[in-house]
């Protein structure tokens, strides 16, 4: 079997490709490079560069390779930031989604797997159940419900099978831990390397289950060998939630320091969310729940010999009202820094 990997040199797509491989998939991993490490990509895997935005790109690979699966998981995965980046968020997020919806369906693939987000679900009573209907409270939801829609549509007109997976608040070896805008705990263990205050929006308190890469990547890429599964939506993920003052606490304790917090003001979020997972438990099979401690001392370790990433801002903004002061504040002395760096 021969599958495409989209995303396969960032966080969830190179463990994802990496499991592929060991179920005897042949791989090929597509990644532009924006979020993701070409050392990420599994020995033995293909990797091309580039992005599922090219349109031509997609359709020389499908014709190349003859893929018998897709998992998609290219995207550019920041809520909060994606209200000022509209624009890329949905070209990026759902017309590139479409460009791989396009391909499948004209050279009929087993299956399409979709890593969409529970930020599909918006505000809404938890646990988070498949059968809620989904309200998304930010354009990075709506791109993703957008694609998961669509998928439905080119089942229903054009028999292209799929399986779609909401997880949620994934963390593990291969996060870019130098996303300053997603990713809390990567976030957090940068800034303790770099000797900076852990940052919190609000007061801490929001809840989330944080979900340990390896309870999440082994039941996606063995889906398509699960007849129950196909046609069918998932959440995944870790089933104890914890607040954010929870895992500010887990993270000093993982570097043996005392906790330095910097409270911001509080950002437009969903303030409580995390899903139930018994539908995958029972057709995909129970997976070990690691533990929040466990998680993130086994994070945190690839991180010490990773060392700390220096942060980059999006260049790309396109609204900056309402953005949060620390982001606009951040936003202005890098345009100074570089501003600066030109004179000399």
């Amino acid at each position: 079997m021969t599958t495409l990997v989209t995303g396969g040199a960032g966080f969830i797509g190179s463990h994802v490709a990496k499991h592929c491989m060991a179920l005897g998939q042949e791989v090929v991993v597509l990644d532009d490079l924006s979020g993701g490490f070409v050392e990420n990509v599994p020995q033995k895997a293909i990797f091309v560069k580039g992005s599922i935005t090219d349109a031509d790109l997609i359709a020389k690979l499908f014709s190349e390779h003859r893929f018998d699966y897709v998992y998609h998981l290219a995207a550019y995965a920041a809520e909060g930031l994606s209200h000022f980046i509209r624009r890329f968020n949905y070209n990026n997020n759902l017309i590139g989604s479409i460009n791989l919806i396009n391909e499948s369906v004209k050279h009929e693939i087993k299956c399409f797997v979709f890593t969409s987000s529970i930020a599909v679900y918006g505000v809404g009573q938890v646990p988070i159940t498949e059968d809620q209907i989904p309200v998304p409270e930010d354009p990075y939801g709506v791109a993703k419900y957008a694609v998961e829609m669509d998928l439905r549509c080119a089942h229903e007109m054009f028999g292209l099978d799929y399986i779609i997976f909401r997880p949620h608040n994934v963390y593990g070896e291969h996060q870019n831990i130098g996303d300053r805008y997603r990713n809390v705990i990567g976030i957090f263990m940068n800034q303790v390397m770099k000797n900076e205050p852990m940052t919190i929006f609000g007061n801490g308190e929001q809840t989330r289950a944080f979900s340990y890469i390896d309870d999440v990547a082994p039941q996606i890429a063995r889906s398509v060998n699960i007849n129950e599964a196909i046609n069918q939506v998932f959440n995944v993920g870790a089933d104890k939630p914890y607040t954010v003052l929870e895992v500010a606490d887990a993270v000093a304790q993982s570097f043996n320091v005392k906790p330095n917090l910097n409270y911001l003001p509080a950002r437009n979020e969903v303030l409580h969310a995390f899903s139930s997972h018994e539908k995958a438990h029972n057709i995909l099979g129970n997976d070990t729940q690691t533990t929040l401690k466990d998680g993130v001392n086994q994070m945190a370790q690839w991180a010490k010999n990773v060392g700390a990433q220096q942060t980059s801002l999006f260049s790309g903004v396109e609204i900056k009202k309402n953005m949060p002061p620390s982001w606009l504040k951040a936003l202005k002395e890098e345009k100074k820094e570089g501003e600066n760096a030109i004179k000399y």
